[in-house]
C-alpha cells in the first residue's frame, strides 16, 4: 500500500504499544506514570468492567440463558470477546498437523478479562531446565532476576496464598486465602491422603482492599465475567484504566496492526494499523515499539514486517520467529460424590476459581517424561446456568444412595427431582504441565490466505511429543487414584487411554501459548536478549508470551507481568541514557 494512501499522525511518541493484555496493559502503566508518552493501539473495542461486565446478572437475562455463542465461548456473559475464532479472521492447519486450538481476545484488556486468576512464579528450577534435563535451552536469566519484579506485582496487583517454603514453587506477597468449600476439604484429604499435598490456591483476586481504587472480593464466583470492584485482577481496570488516568497515554481501538515501521538503518519507528471502522491505514510513530499482542499475533506481525533491511521479518535473523511454539499440556476426569447426593443447599461460591491446588510434587528424575504439572480442583455448588449438567453418564441410568434405587432421567417432576438430588454433587480435576519447546512446532505466514484487512494469516504446523502424552497418562493415574480415596464415581475422562493420547487437550487449548519470540543469551538461536529487547533492532520489545524460552508447570500471566514491568523500567533508563 502506497505512502498517498496511509494516513499518518504527525504525533510523535515515546512508546507505541501493541496490544492491551498482561504485558501491554504493564508496559503502558510503567510508561505512563513514568512521564512518558505512550499510543496504547487495541484490536477490540474499549471495554471497562465496571460498566461493561455482565456480572451479578442471572441466567434469564440472556437471550440464550447464558449459553455459549461463537462471540463469547465460555458463555454469554463471558468478560472476553471473541475466542477459538473470530469472523474474517481465519487461520490455517498445515497437513499432518495436529490442531492448533488458537484463543484471541479483541477488547482493552484482552485475555485478563477472563482467564484463572492462577497466579504462581516461576522457580530458580524453571529458568534452567536445560541444565537439569538436557532439554531444551536456559533461560538467559534467572529467578533472582525476576524475583524483585515478583514482589512489585505482589504488592502492585494483589495475590492471596500460604507460605509454603517450597523450592520450586516461591512463596510471594500474600494476602489471606479464603477458606476451602465442602468439596474441596474432601479432594485435600483424599489426596493428601495418598502423598500428593494440597494447599491454598494463589490467585491474584483481592481477599482484602489494598489501595482506594479496587474494591475486595464478594464472593460471587464471577471473575470469569470480569469484575464490576475491580477485585480481581485485569489489564483493563488494574493497568490500562490507571495509566490512561495519568494523561500520557492515548488509547487507538479497533485497530488491526499489520506491521512494524522500520527506518533506512532497520530501528523499529512505528505501527501500520487497519482502523477497523473506516477500513483505512494508519501509521503511527514512536521512539520504540513494544509488542503484546499474544505469542502467536506477535510472531506473525513481526513476520510479516519485512524489509530491505530485515528480509526474513523483523527481529529474525536467527530463524526462530514463530518457532519453540508450546502451550501448557492439560488433561481431565470428572465425576460425583454419592455422599453428597441430595445435599443441603446454601451459597458456597466463594472466588471465581478454586480455593486449593497441587504444585508439582515429584522428581522426573524417576518417571518417564521430563517436567511436571500441577492439578487444579473444582465441584461443589454455585448458581446454576443454562447448560447445567449433572455428569451422570457414568451410573448408567441408574444409582442407588442410602441403600434407596433411583431411576436417573425423566422429564418435568422427575426432573426436578434430579437436579436437586445431583445438584452440588460434581467433582473434576485437571492437570496443566509444561511441555518441551521443540522447533517443529511452530507458526508460519500462510503463503495464500489472507484474513479480511488483507494482512496474511498464520499457519500452524505443531505436534504433542511422547514427554507431553506420557505426562498426560500420568495425570489420568493421579486423578483416579485421588477420586478412588475420595469415594467418587468417575463419569467421564476415565476411559482415556493411548489411542486418544489420554484425553490430552489439543495444542493451543489451554491458551497459555509461549515461545515464537524467545530471549536467550545467544542471538544465533534466539529473537531477544535478556531485557525483552530484539537483538537485530534495539527499539523493538516483545513483553507478552512470545519472549518466553520455556514455559513452567505454571500459568504465565504472572511471568508476563513481571518481565513486562521488568523491561518498561529498562526502557526508562535506556531513554534517559540516550541510548534509545
Amino acid at each position: 500500500m502506497g505512502d498517498l494512501q496511509i494516513k499518518k499522525e504527525s504525533k510523535k511518541y515515546d512508546a507505541v504499544i501493541v496490544g492491551s493484555g498482561a504485558g501491554g496493559g504493564m508496559a503502558a502503566y510503567v510508561l505512563a506514570n513514568a512521564g512518558l508518552k505512550v499510543c496504547l493501539i487495541e484490536a477490540g473495542p474499549d471495554y471497562d468492567p465496571a460498566k461493561h461486565s455482565s456480572q451479578f446478572k442471572n441466567p434469564w437475562d440472556s437471550p440464550r440463558r447464558g449459553a455459549s455463542t461463537k462471540f463469547r465461548p465460555f458463555g454469554d456473559f463471558d468478560g472476553c470477546y471473541w475466542g477459538w475464532e473470530i469472523d474474517g479472521e481465519p487461520y490455517t492447519m498445515a497437513p499432518g498437523s495436529d490442531k492448533w486450538d488458537w484463543w484471541r481476545a479483541r477488547m482493552i484488556g484482552g485475555r485478563t478479562n477472563h482467564w484463572g486468576r492462577i497466579s504462581l512464579r516461576f522457580g530458580p528450577k524453571d529458568f534452567k531446565r536445560r541444565s537439569i534435563d538436557g532439554l531444551g535451552d536456559d533461560w538467559p536469566i534467572g529467578y533472582e532476576d525476576v524475583k524483585p519484579y515478583y514482589d512489585k506485582i505482589d504488592r502492585l496487583l494483589g495475590v492471596f496464598g500460604s507460605n509454603e517454603g517450597l523450592e520450586n514453587d516461591p512463596d510471594g506477597i500474600f494476602l489471606p486465602p479464603p477458606k476451602p468449600r465442602l468439596h474441596e476439604l474432601m479432594i485435600r484429604k483424599a489426596a493428601t491422603g495418598i502423598g500428593v499435598p494440597v494447599i491454598p490456591s494463589r490467585l491474584s483476586i483481592l481477599t482484602k482492599q489494598i489501595n482506594k481504587e479496587r474494591g475486595a472480593c464478594v464472593y460471587c464466583a464471577q471473575c470469569g465475567r470480569s469484575c464490576k470492584l475491580a477485585a480481581d485482577f485485569s489489564s483493563s481496570s488494574a493497568l490500562v484504566k490507571p495509566a490512561v488516568a495519568t494523561g500520557n497515554v492515548d488509547v487507538v481501538t479497533n485497530a488491526m496492526a499489520r506491521e512494524v515501521i522500520t527506518d533506512k538503518e532497520g530501528k523499529a519507528t512505528g505501527i501500520s494499523f487497519v482502523n477497523k471502522t473506516d477500513m483505512m491505514e494508519y501509521q503511527v510513530n514512536g521512539r520504540v515499539v513494544i509488542l503484546a499482542a499474544s505469542a502467536c499475533e506477535t510472531a506473525r506481525l513481526l513476520l510479516n514486517s519485512k524489509s530491505q533491511r530485515h528480509p526474513n521479518g523483523l527481529a529474525n535473523e536467527s530463524n526462530v520467529v514463530g518457532k519453540y511454539l508450546h502451550d501448557s499440556t492439560g488433561a481431565a476426569l470428572g465425576g460425583v460424590l454419592p455422599q453428597l447426593f441430595g445435599r443441603k443447599r446454601y451459597n458456597e461460591d466463594g472466588v471465581g476459581g478454586m480455593h486449593v491446588y497441587t504444585p508439582w510434587w515429584l522428581d522426573n528424575k524417576k518417571l518417564d517424561f521430563p517436567r511436571g504439572y500441577h492439578i487444579e480442583y473444582w465441584g461443589g455448588m454455585s448458581q446454576p446456568a443454562y447448560g447445567f449438567g449433572f455428569g451422570m453418564e457414568g451410573l448408567n441410568g441408574k444409582y442407588a444412595v442410602h441403600g434407596k434405587t433411583k431411576e436417573a432421567g425423566g422429564y418435568g417432576a422427575s426432573l426436578k427431582e434430579d437436579a436437586r438430588f445431583f445438584y452440588g454433587a460434581g467433582v473434576g480435576m485437571a492437570g496443566r504441565g509444561e511441555a518441551v519447546p521443540n522447533i517443529n512446532n511452530y507458526c508460519e505466514i500462510d503463503p495464500s490466505v489472507v484474513d479480511k484487512y488483507g494482512i496474511p494469516v498464520l499457519r500452524f504446523h505443531t505436534k504433542h511429543s511422547d514427554y507431553e502424552i506420557k505426562q498426560a497418562k500420568h495425570m489420568k493415574e493421579t486423578f483416579k487414584e485421588i477420586m478412588h480415596n475420595m469415594g467418587a464415581i468417575i463419569t467421564w475422562g476415565g476411559d482415556d487411554n493411548e489411542k486418544n493420547n489420554y484425553g490430552l487437550n489439543n495444542p493451543g487449548n489451554i491458551i497459555h501459548e509461549a515461545g515464537t519470540v524467545r530471549m536467550g543469551a545467544d542471538r544465533k538461536t534466539s529473537a531477544l536478549n535478556k531485557w525483552s529487547q530484539a537483538h537485530d533492532c534495539k527499539t523493538l520489545f516483545c513483553v507478552d508470551g512470545s519472549q518466553f524460552t520455556s514455559q513452567a508447570d505454571k500459568n504465565i500471566t504472572w511471568t508476563i507481568l513481571a518481565l513486562s514491568m521488568r523491561a518498561s523500567e529498562y526502557i526508562i533508563d535506556e531513554m534517559k541514557k540516550q541510548n534509545l
